[in-house]
């Protein structure tokens, strides 16, 4: 069989042909793969799984990478075709079986996942997800790890080898997405050991190459970032592929960089059993594909050299299909999840940052002049950079300076609003870093790093600009402990921020919206309004075993009436732990953020100037939120009013006045009522400004007519 590569001539080196028992069990491999897609394909239609995928015509790529692959010691970042890759570094197909009818014991996700979506811990398979091409970026963090620890002092034990390998595929209809961009130029950049296969089977569901990729072929396009070795080949060839990959491979082992191996493959069966490819492909095409398919094609070729008999290839068959019986039975009688286990594995079990192991808050022991909310978030970051040398802090413009040797000759950037100011010059460029503009790449490379054991604090410099890394955020971040049943986490913490109340910040410098964000299970997220708050919540979510947002308003970063002294390197605030900032009576005001001193200057001149008395709880915790003393205010005052900074409808807001109404009314004298900002978007003229956000006089009114009612 013949392959058709683009090598680099530098690249090439000579690999001793593989013998005959390696050869029978690449080929075993490959039909083991393709005999379990078609015993899902079974019980899909007899209704005892719900759902199948297939990699069919990927198998030999896939099982010849396995073999070259080291299982627990380099790292997988599959995607749903790599059923060969999977069953060739160790997985078992009563394991897959089992993520296929959805049992408990399933080690993917404990029947959290569709089929396909593979996860397996002793194997380093990070769990997978559905969004094509997010893995990507976490591939390149994955690998970006043994660079950072190799750079690390401090640490007794690195769980790196140094010569480990961070394996990422995908389909070519996946690298039209902007991620795949993003990876190749960091890993290119950093020199970072990530093998990129690309399993192109020639269509994304429907949509044909052509249409994905400007001249309908990605490694032309990438041919030109430095230090990527580029290499194309006929994917049915296990044998070329084997000498492609082992090339490739060796390429990232030895440190020169990232490889890319295109890899030509098949696709006999539709997309998935919810397509039928029947309906956009011509029987010719299929036809003409089916005689590369590689389960036939190799056992030909097997015994046209003399490797095997036709009666050795019998032989493997019945063997593979006698232990898929086996395993389908076991995994048909394996029992499912009890239901309220679902409940588990949001947030870790283990470490609870609502804990009185995280309330230090009575015991601050204070050292300086009162200082801002720049200064104590500042210094949060240096205590505790020196106390875990894992802390790693990334962003955009968060360095001092990117090119070192200027240290000495310049004050240094450290964050538009200079809050990293100094971490840099004090931990060095190996912990303190600038990343590329580009959102996604921050988050997605800081889930990659977390698995590994480090620990990320990353910057998104302005919440209006947290959009391109949502993706990375919800269905990443927030959930792969949920989906991997515990067996994976990534504890890192997205520092941004937040608001307006800041003349000329208009529409994309004023953003708000904490709500899309307190909706995302898994994920914690904190607004604190004082820099005595920061220090303690920061610290809190730099020490949780939770991702967290942590949401620092611009407004508040400097004000005098919210300042303090430094309260030293071990206190913290737990989550959901409210605070009352105001005593009062006659009502209540629940808020958080910039309103918080807005809500205490109403209270109070509604009180001098009428004597009503207003409680104003600082919530701090936004998810989760602090409902006990929510609820005690409320029963004692018997009206409440809640203020925010986002629009008035659909916001965070909202929901308080929701669970308000159902689980205080007995208590309520007058109904929830609401102040916040307009249905409108943030405007650059002063005087729109003070109309839309909400100000001390909307505030007061609002309390008059809450008090009256």
């Amino acid at each position: 069989m013949t392959a058709r590569t683009r090598p680099r001539a530098e690249a090439r080196s000579a690999r001793p042909p593989l013998a005959k028992p390696e050869l029978l069990d690449i080929y075993r491999l490959m039909v083991l793969s393709r005999r379990l897609d078609d015993k899902e394909i079974q019980l899909k239609r007899q209704n005892k799984i719900f759902f199948q995928i297939s990699g069919a015509g990927h198998e030999a790529v896939l099982v010849a990478a396995g073999k070259l692959l080291k299982p627990g010691y380099d790292w997988f970042y599959p995607y749903y075709r790599d059923r060969g890759l999977c069953l060739a570094i160790g997985m078992t197909p009563t394991e897959m079986l089992l993520s296929a009818v959805a049992a408990a014991d399933d080690p993917n996700s404990g029947g959290r996942q569709m089929p396909s979506h593979w996860g397996h811990k002793a194997l380093n398979i990070v769990s997978q997800s559905s969004p094509t091409g997010t893995q990507f970026l976490q591939a390149v963090g994955c690998a970006e790890a043994w660079l950072r620890y190799s750079q690390l002092d401090g640490l007794p034990q690195k769980p790196i080898h140094g010569d480990e390998v961070a394996y990422c595929s995908a389909g070519d209809g996946t690298t039209s997405e902007g991620e795949f961009w993003e990876a190749l130029n960091t890993a290119s950049n950093l020199k970072l050991p990530v093998l990129f296969l690309i399993e192109d089977n020639g269509y994304a569901i429907s949509v044909p190459v052509e249409v994905q990729t400007p001249g309908g072929s990605v490694s032309a396009l990438v041919a030109n970032f430095p230090d990527l070795y580029v290499e194309e080949v006929d994917g049915c060839d296990p044998v070329a592929c084997y000498e492609v990959l082992a090339r490739a491979t060796a390429h990232c082992r030895a440190r020169r960089g990232p490889a890319l191996v295109h890899a030509h493959v098949t696709r006999p069966y539709s997309h998935s059993l919810s397509d039928d490819e029947v309906v956009y492909r011509p029987s010719s095409e299929r036809e003409d594909e089916a005689r590369r398919d590689c389960v036939v094609t190799f056992p030909e070729w097997l015994i046209a050299e003399g490797v095997a008999t036709a009666a050795e290839i019998d032989t493997i068959k019945r063997q593979v299909d006698e232990e898929i019986q086996v395993a389908t039975e076991v995994a048909l009688a394996a029992p499912q999840p009890k239901p309220e286990t679902a409940l588990l594995y949001v947030y870790s079990p283990d470490v609870d940052p609502t804990s009185e192991q995280f309330d230090t808050e009575d015991d601050p022991r204070f050292t300086g002049a009162p200082t801002t909310m720049v200064d104590l978030l500042n210094g949060c970051m240096k205590d505790e950079m020196a106390r875990d040398p894992r802390i790693l802090v990334f962003g955009e413009d968060v360095a001092d300076v990117s090119r070192e040797q200027y240290l000495k000759d310049v004050k240094g950037k450290g964050g538009v609003f200079k809050v990293t100011w100094g971490l840099q010059r004090q931990f060095g460029g190996q912990r303190v870093y600038n990343s590329p503009l580009a959102e996604a790449n921050i988050v997605g490379r800081a889930i990659g790093l977390a698995i590994r054991g480090l620990k990320p604090v990353v910057e998104i410099q302005f919440f209006d600009y947290i959009w391109p890394a949502y993706h990375q955020l919800r269905n990443e971040l927030a959930v792969l402990r949920w989906r991997s049943n515990n067996a994976f986490s990534c504890p890192v913490v997205v520092r941004v921020t937040y608001g307006g109340y800041l003349k000329g910040g208009s529409i994309y410098h004023s953003q708000t919206g904490a709500v899309i964000f307190t909706a995302v299970p898994g994920l914690r997220v904190v607004c604190p309004a004082t820099a005595l708050d920061a220090n303690g919540l920061l610290r809190t979510a730099i020490r949780c075993d939770d991702p967290v947002l942590f949401l620092e308003h611009k407004h508040l970063y400097r004000q005098t009436y919210n300042k303090a002294p430094n309260p030293g390197p071990n206190f913290m605030i737990p989550f959901g732990k409210a605070k009352v900032v105001k005593q009062g009576t006659d009502l209540t005001v629940v808020t958080y953020g910039a309103v918080v001193q807005r809500a205490i200057v109403a209270a109070k001149q509604l009180e001098e100037q009428s004597g009503v008395s207003a409680e104003v709880i600082d919530l701090r915790s936004l998810s989760p939120v602090d409902w006990t003393t929510i609820a005690a205010s409320v029963r004692r005052t018997n009206k409440v009013l809640v203020a925010y900074e986002d629009s008035l409808s659909w916001g965070y807001g909202a929901e308080l006045a929701a669970r308000l109404g159902d689980e205080c009314f007995a208590w309520l004298d007058a109904p929830v009522k609401r102040v916040a900002s307009t249905d409108t978007f943030v405007a650059y003229a002063p005087d729109l400004e003070d109309f839309i956000l909400p100000q001390v006089e909307d505030l007061a009114q609002a309390m008059r007519e809450l008090n009256a009612f």
